[in-house]
């Protein structure tokens, strides 16, 4: 899940991040309304969080320009510190999926994500992953590379999606078990043989490959440096 953080509080965003990336998302964040408008609108994410009172641009008017002027129905949960019914009506009418008043519980809203997520792939949004001829539908769960669909395992889908996510980016050992297994990875190195076999359905039978090992590090899924601009 890729998220934007609209949010001005600092402490608040480190927290969103640890929580969030330990579990396997990609966060980006913005401090204030203009800058958090134009990563929306600009960049593909499945949800945004965005703050109430925000520096620039308040939140309420962010989320009437995403969903008036840009025409996105990318779903928002907003935070604030406004509890009251006719605060949280004006959420809801300025286009916000859910609504959720500070101080809140970290896993309550991965719930709440979660839910506006599931609800949103009711409206037909599109969530295909692509890097160059490599293509992953999360609303079908059906993979193909260069129009040959691909037989996958969950355990390997859900490690391509992650790494495709994170794509052009490395991922971490750590983050890829936690992908697959939370805080309880099975004993020995179950993880690589996954990849073993993820490798064999995406790279086997094709010239360029894709997933490549970072020692000590972990794996990034991306075109090789020899292949960009078709060489």
């Amino acid at each position: 899940m890729r998220l934007l953080v609209i949010e001005d509080n600092r402490s608040l965003v480190a927290n969103l991040f640890d929580y969030f990336e330990a579990r396997g998302h990609d966060l980006d964040a913005a401090p204030d309304g203009v800058t958090g408008l134009h990563l929306a609108t600009t960049q593909g994410y499945d949800a945004i969080i965005l703050d109430w009172m925000l520096p620039r641009m308040d939140g309420r008017e962010v989320l009437r320009r995403l969903r008036e002027t840009h025409g996105s129905d990318v779903p928002v949960i907003m935070l604030t510190a406004r509890d009251e019914l006719p605060d949280k009506i004006a959420g809801f009418r300025a286009g916000a999926d859910d609504y959720l008043t500070k101080p809140f519980e970290l896993p309550e809203l991965e719930v709440r994500l979660e839910a506006v997520l599931a609800r949103a792939g009711g409206r037909g949004r599109s969530r295909l992953l692509q890097v160059a001829d490599l293509k992953l539908d999360l609303s079908t769960l059906e993979a193909s590379r260069a129009g040959q669909p691909l037989h996958l395992y969950p355990a390997c889908r859900k490690l391509l999606e992650v790494l495709m996510q994170a794509s052009p980016g490395a991922v971490t050992r750590d983050r890829l078990e936690y992908a697959l297994w939370g805080d309880s990875p099975p004993d020995g190195d179950m993880l690589r043989s996954h990849v073993y076999e993820l490798r064999r359905s995406v790279d086997g039978p094709f010239p360029v490959k894709l997933i490549q090992t970072l020692p000590r590090v972990g794996y990034r899924l991306a075109v090789p440096e020899e292949h960009h601009d078709g060489h």
